[in-house]
């Protein structure tokens, strides 16, 4: 090795979907208490942190990311000072980010590189903290990125940040669609608190906790994607149709050509379909490509940040 080889460590961290999504009435603070349950599925962000005396930011990929900003705004750069910080490390690590997970469509892909980041410069800088040790930093660093460092299936309560891992057997088999249509969380959140009010009389008021149905953990636990595809729901759902009519569209062509059931992820605008096989989701990928809809396959649930064994 060279004395100009500097060391680097490379860490894959995945991107996730909300199989489930119940939402609380809305808080007098503002805010909602929520219960989900998160599935990491095979579509990773890779970060790659490399010796250097400060900090620096790129991105790579398939995934088109030249309006991600690249200084302490985004969580991956926010990830590597928040551990210098509380390390006490002195020097700093150049990033380099190698995008797989779809921007902006609630797949939690900057959470997975805030993830990945602080095991990636963990490991890099020898500061020690492992996974244990992380935790509370992710916690800090964002509600979804705790999620990205252990991965798996889990339950997400409080508002989102109250992480308990599931029971799960087997895989389940997705193919997610894209849409280009950007949907703002905030504004997804504040139609359904819309939609509620003008609809109280038939839907009566909302319960101000939540909880995970019994049904969907089941269907994890047996890896039963029948089960699952009857057991999947999510509140906001109502409001990212209202908000992008032609994601309705989307969700009945899918149901209609072979997927178990569709649901929209989190906010939107992505569309998850759970199939029953990588067969099935192999042949829906070609027939929503066919019609012009950005699609990909993924299975789950995968595990946390790791780092991947220097080539």
């Amino acid at each position: 090795m060279g004395t100009n080889q500097r060391r680097s460590v490379t860490v894959r961290a995945p991107g996730k979907i909300n199989v489930f999504f119940r939402v609380g009435a809305l808080q007098d603070d503002g805010y909602h208490d929520v219960a989900s349950l998160y599935q990491a599925v095979s579509l990773f962000e890779e970060v790659t942190a490399t010796e250097a005396d400060a900090f620096s930011l790129r991105f790579t990929g398939p995934i088109e990311s030249d309006h991600l900003p690249v200084d302490d705004s985004n969580l991956a750069m926010a990830a590597a000072k928040l551990l210098a910080e509380r390390t006490g490390y002195s020097g700093g690590a150049e990033l380099t980010v190698l995008k797989r997970v779809p921007i902006a469509g609630g797949m939690g892909g900057g959470s997975a590189d805030a993830a990945a980041t602080l095991v990636a410069c963990d490991e890099l800088w020898g500061t020690g903290l492992g996974r244990a040790g992380l935790l509370p930093l992710a916690a800090e660093l964002g509600a979804d990125v705790p999620f990205a460092l252990e991965g798996g299936t889990a339950v997400g309560t409080g508002r989102g940040d109250e992480l308990s891992p599931a029971l799960a057997k087997g895989a389940f088999h997705w193919v997610l669609a894209l849409s280009d249509s950007g949907l703002s969380t905030p504004v997804v959140y504040r139609t359904l608190d819309q939609h509620r009010d003008v609809h109280l009389g038939d839907l009566g008021p909302q319960p101000e906790f939540v909880k995970v149905d019994t049904a969907v953990l089941q269907a994890v636990r047996v890896g039963d994607a029948g089960s699952l595809a009857e057991a999947m729901h999510n509140d906001l759902q109502v409001a990212a149709l209202k908000l992008a009519p032609e994601l309705t569209e989307l969700l009945e062509l899918g149901e209609s050509r072979g997927a178990l059931a569709g649901i929209v992820s989190g906010s939107g605008p992505t569309v998850a379909f759970l199939t029953g096989s990588p067969q099935e989701a192999a042949e829906l990928l070609g027939m929503l490509t066919r019609n012009g809809i950005r699609a990909l396959t993924a299975s789950g649930p995968v595990p946390g940040a790791r780092v991947l064994d220097a080539p």
